[in-house]
């Protein structure tokens, strides 16, 4: 899979991971769609390493999940370390 089917996973999953937990974040929307990018990466490296994920070069339910966890996850460390 390519960097740019990456990103594009990665921003669908930042959208759904702000649908998911909404509220006001400091930076605002875009912030939310690259804490989602990065989400993806990072959820989509967790998951091949433990095997939830599916393999690195595929789209499956797997990955998604894993991604959109992942975007959960660093959209909670964010706002924890924005509001201190």
């Amino acid at each position: 899979m390519g960097i740019l089917s990456w990103i594009v996973f990665g921003l669908i999953a930042g959208i759904i991971a702000k649908w998911i937990m909404p509220g006001k974040d400091p930076g605002g929307f875009i912030i939310t769609i690259l804490i989602g990018i990065a989400g993806a990466f990072v959820g989509g490296w967790l998951g091949s390493i433990t095997g939830i994920g599916g393999s690195v070069g595929s789209f499956s339910l797997g990955s998604f999940v894993t991604a959109i966890v992942g975007a959960l996850v660093l959209l909670f460390l964010y706002r924890m370390v924005k509001k201190a």
